[in-house]
């Protein structure tokens, strides 16, 4: 099983987003973002595509710690339910490998933000992927 290191999303896209890794291995990723006013829709709440890029890259870094090699995670479909909107400030997501089948493995994820009353889930997303 391969840990992966913070320096690996500080590149290309993930960089351009602002996201952040935390603890990835054994099948499980925690990935951050901090919503700031680039990441806000014209309604001031933080971008649908924003949160989905985060638990896209959270359930491929929770699949890539159980990959040796020179294998990829690959999404093939993935669902994001919206559950509360997302507002600036720190965006957690939380990743685990579900079921790691033989082509196919399925990862769900859930996307927390700090409250002042605790912590409220603003979305939680399944996807399928495959390795390449």
């Amino acid at each position: 099983m391969s840990e992966q290191t913070p320096a690996a999303v500080a590149a290309g896209f993930n960089a351009l987003v602002g996201l952040v890794e935390g603890e990835i291995a054994d099948g499980r990723a925690t990935i951050t973002l901090e919503a700031g006013d680039d990441h806000l829709n014209p309604a001031g709440t933080v971008h649908g595509g924003a949160i989905a890029t985060l638990v896209d890259l959270a359930m491929g870094r929770a699949l890539a710690s159980l990959i040796d090699g020179d294998e990829r995670p690959v999404t093939i479909e993935m669902k994001v339910n919206y559950l509360e909107a997302g507002r600036p400030g720190l965006l957690t997501a939380e990743a685990r490998v579900s079921r790691r089948g033989r082509l196919f493995t399925v990862v769900h994820a859930e996307v927390t933000q700090q409250q002042d009353d605790g912590e409220e889930t603003v979305a939680e997303a399944m996807g399928t992927f495959t390795t390449i």
